[in-house]
C-alpha cells in the first residue's frame, strides 16, 4: 500500500474537506446504527408488555453506561405508552425511525458532497505535477520511453487512480466508523458472542488478501499494455502516409491486435478477481451469521446468555449492518490493489531523479562576453562514445560550421551546449565558466535554436513566434518576421498573425514552417544561435528564402551551424569536418577545397547528386 500512501499525501491541501467528510461520516455511522437499534427492541416493548420498564434506571458508573442508556430509552418508551397510548406511541416510533433514516442519508450525502472536492482536486494536482515533471525531465529520459506509455500514465493511469483509489477514500473513512460503532455496541450487548465473531473474521480476511495479491500484479501488466497500444496509435497517426504508401496496414493492424488481445486477457483476469470480491465477502459474511445464529441461539435457548430473544434478534440485525460495510471495505481493498498498479506507474515518473539539474549555488548568466570552449569532452548515449576527447573554441561573433557524415557527432554538440544532455568527461565553458555551474534557464536564455524539424504548436502564428518572449509587442513580432522572410506569406493567411496553423503547423508548407521557426529565434534575440540542419528538409526554392533569412539572423551573433547541405555554410568563418566524433579537417571553404580531403569529397558527392 506504499503507493496508495504516496497518493494520499496530496490530500493535505484539501484537509478541510477531509475533516468535514469524517464529521459527516461519524454522524452517518451513528444514525445508521441507531436506525437499527432503536427500532426492533422498541417494537418488543410495544407488543410485549412484560418487557416494559416502569422504574427509572439509576446510573451506576461508566462500566455500565450501555445498560443505563438502553434502559433509559426503554423507560422513556414505556412511559410514553402509559401516558399517550399504544397507537400514539407507534406513530411516534414510526416518525422517530423516519427521522433517523432521513438524517442517516442526509449525512451520507453531505459526506459524499464534500469528498468530491478532495477527489477532483487530487486528480488535478496529479496531472499538473505529472505534466510539470515530464517537461522538467531531461531529453534522454524520452529517448528510452515510448510516447504512448507517457500519455497512458497521464490519462488512463490517473483515471484508474481516481476510480479505484480516490473513490475508495470515503468508504475507507465511513465504513470502518460504522463497523467500530456497531461492534462497540455488540460488545456491550454480549462480550462472549462478539469475541466468537472476532475468531471468525480473520479467516475471511486471509482468504480475501490471498486473492488480491494476484489482482495487483495483473493490473500492473494491464496498465503497461495500455501504454503499448497507445504508442501504436500515436505511431500510426504520425506515420500514416508511410503505412499506406507501403501497403502495410495489415502488418500494423496485426501488431495492434496482438497488443489489445494481451490487454483483453489481462483485464479479463483482473475483472474476474475483482467481481469475486463482493460475492466472496457476502458468502463468508453469511457463513459467519449462520455460525453466530447457531452459537448464540444455543446460548439463548439454554438460558446461558444474558441476551433476551428479542435482543438476540437485534444483535443479529446489528451484525448484519456490520456485514455490508465489511463487504464494501473488502471490495474497496480490491479496488485499491487494482489502483496501486497505476499509482506505482505515476509515482515512478514523479519520483524520477532529474540527472540534469541546477546546482544549489548555480549562477545566473545574463551576458555572453567572449568565447565558448569545448574542452576535452567525451560523450556517449549508450555504450559507444559519439565524441571522444573533443576540443573546440568559438569566439564571440564567429560563425562555425560543423559538417560530416551522419553519426559523426554534429547534432550531439548542439544537445550538449544546451544541456539537453551532460558530457561524460571534460567540460563546456562559456566565458570560462562551466555550463554545469550556470542555471539551465539563464544558459538557454543565451541561445536560440532552429532545428531540422520545425516544431510548431496548435496555436496562432503570433503565439508560436513569441514562445520564447511572451512580452513581445506586435511591432517586434512583425520585425522578426520580416528578418525571417515570413511576413509576406503570413499576410496572405486568412487571419494573418491570428491564424491558427493546426497541429504541428500542418496547414503550412515546410519552408513556411521553417521561416516561422527562424522568426521565433530572431524574436528571442539571443547572442548565441544554434542551427541544426535548418535547411536539410527543404526544396531548393524554399532553401534560398530560408538561407537569406538565416544570414540576416546570424548578423552580429555567435553561431554554430550544423549542415548536410554544404551550400549553406560557405560564408562561415571556420568549417570543421567531423568523422566519428573527431575533427579531421578545419578551415574556410576555399582552403578546405584546396586540401582535397574529406571536405572536398563531401562537396563533390553533393555536386554530383
Amino acid at each position: 500500500m506504499s503507493y496508495f500512501k504516496d497518493i494520499i499525501k496530496y490530500e493535505k491541501k484539501y484537509r478541510k474537506f477531509t475533516v468535514l467528510n469524517i464529521l459527516f461520516n461519524i454522524l452517518y455511522a451513528v444514525f445508521n446504527v441507531l436506525s437499527v437499534l432503536a427500532f426492533i427492541p422498541v417494537l418488543g416493548i410495544l407488543f410485549g408488555k412484560e418487557q416494559r420498564i416502569t422504574k427509572e434506571p439509576i446510573f451506576q458508573g461508566i462500566s455500565k453506561i450501555g445498560d443505563y442508556l438502553r434502559d433509559s430509552f426503554y423507560y422513556f418508551i414505556s412511559q410514553r405508552i402509559e401516558n399517550n397510548g399504544e397507537i400514539n406511541t407507534l406513530v411516534f416510533i414510526c416518525l422517530l425511525a423516519l427521522s433517523l433514516f432521513f438524517f442517516k442519508n442526509l449525512f451520507r450525502y453531505l459526506a459524499s458532497y464534500v469528498i468530491t472536492f478532495l477527489r477532483t482536486g487530487i486528480v488535478k494536482d496529479l496531472r499538473d505535477k505529472l505534466y510539470k515533471k515530464i517537461v522538467e525531465l531531461p531529453v534522454a529520459y524520452f529517448t528510452e520511453k515510448r510516447k504512448g506509455d507517457i500519455i497512458a500514465r497521464m490519462t488512463s493511469d490517473v483515471q484508474e487512480v481516481e476510480s479505484s483509489i480516490l473513490t475508495s477514500i470515503e468508504t475507507i473513512v465511513r465504513e470502518p466508523l460504522t463497523v467500530i460503532i456497531s461492534i462497540t455496541i455488540m460488545l456491550f450487548m454480549s462480550l462472549k458472542l462478539t469475541l466468537f465473531v472476532f475468531i471468525l473474521l480473520p479467516v475471511s480476511g486471509f482468504i480475501i488478501s490471498s486473492i488480491s495479491k494476484k489482482l495487483k500484479a495483473n493490473s500492473l501488466k494491464a496498465q503497461k499494455e495500455t501504454g503499448n497500444f497507445l504508442s501504436f496509435i500515436e505511431e500510426t497517426l504520425t506515420g500514416l502516409r508511410i503505412i499506406k504508401g507501403f501497403n502495410a496496414e495489415s502488418v500494423i493492424q496485426k501488431k495492434f491486435n496482438s497488443s489489445t488481445l494481451s490487454f483483453k486477457k489481462l483485464m479479463t483476469s483482473v475483472f474476474h478477481r475483482q467481481t469475486l470480491a463482493s460475492p466472496m465477502s457476502e458468502f463468508l459474511g453469511s457463513a459467519t451469521i449462520i455460525a453466530i445464529l447457531w452459537y448464540g441461539g444455543t446460548e439463548v435457548l439454554s438460558k446461558t446468555s444474558a441476551l433476551q430473544p428479542d435482543e438476540f434478534f437485534g444483535y443479529i440485525v446489528l451484525f448484519y449492518t456490520v456485514l455490508n460495510p465489511i463487504k464494501l471495505i473488502t471490495t474497496t481493498f480490491y479496488n485499491i490493489q487494482k489502483g496501486e498498479a497505476s499509482a506505482e506507474r505515476i509515482m515512478t515518473v514523479l519520483n524520477m531523479e532529474n540527472s540534469i539539474k541546477d546546482k544549489p549555488n548555480a549562477i545566473v548568466k545574463k551576458v555572453f562576453k567572449s568565447q565558448i570552449e569545448f574542452k576535452n569532452i567525451s560523450f556517449k548515449y549508450k555504450n559507444e562514445y559519439v565524441l571522444e576527447n573533443f576540443s573546440l573554441t568559438l569566439n564571440k561573433g564567429e560563425t562555425i560550421a560543423l559538417v560530416g557524415q551522419s553519426g559523426s557527432g554534429k547534432s550531439t554538440l548542439a544537445n550538449l551546449i544546451t544541456r539537453f544532455y551532460d558530457v561524460n568527461k571534460g567540460e563546456i565553458l562559456i566565458d570560462g565558466e562551466n555550463i554545469k555551474n550556470i542555471t539551465k534557464k539563464s544558459l538557454r536564455d543565451l541561445m536560440g535554436i532552429v532545428s531540422q524539424d520545425s516544431i510548431l504548436f496548435n496555436d496562432t502564428v503570433a503565439n508560436n513566434i513569441k514562445l520564447g518572449n511572451q512580452k513581445a509587442t506586435d511591432t517586434a513580432i512583425l520585425e522578426a518576421c520580416k528578418i525571417a522572410n515570413a511576413d509576406e506569406f503570413i499576410q496572405n493567411l486568412s487571419q494573418k498573425y491570428s491564424t491558427n496553423i493546426g497541429d504541428g503547423g500542418n496547414t503550412l508548407s515546410g519552408g513556411q514552417k521553417q521561416r516561422l521557426s527562424i522568426a521565433r529565434a530572431v524574436l528571442k534575440n539571443p547572442p548565441i544561435m544554434i542551427l541544426d540542419e535548418a535547411t536539410s528538409a527543404l526544396d531548393t526554392a524554399s532553401e534560398q528564402l530560408v538561407q537569406i533569412a538565416l544570414e540576416k539572423m546570424m548578423e552580429n551573433r555567435t553561431s554554430i551551424v550544423i549542415a548536410h547541405r554544404l551550400s549553406t555554410i560557405q560564408k562561415a568563418d571556420k568549417i570543421l569536418v567531423l568523422h566519428k566524433g573527431k575533427i579531421v579537417e578545419q578551415g574556410k571553404h576555399q582552403e578546405l577545397l584546396a586540401q582535397k580531403g574529406e571536405y572536398f569529397k563531401l562537396v563533390t558527392m553533393q555536386s554530383l547528386s
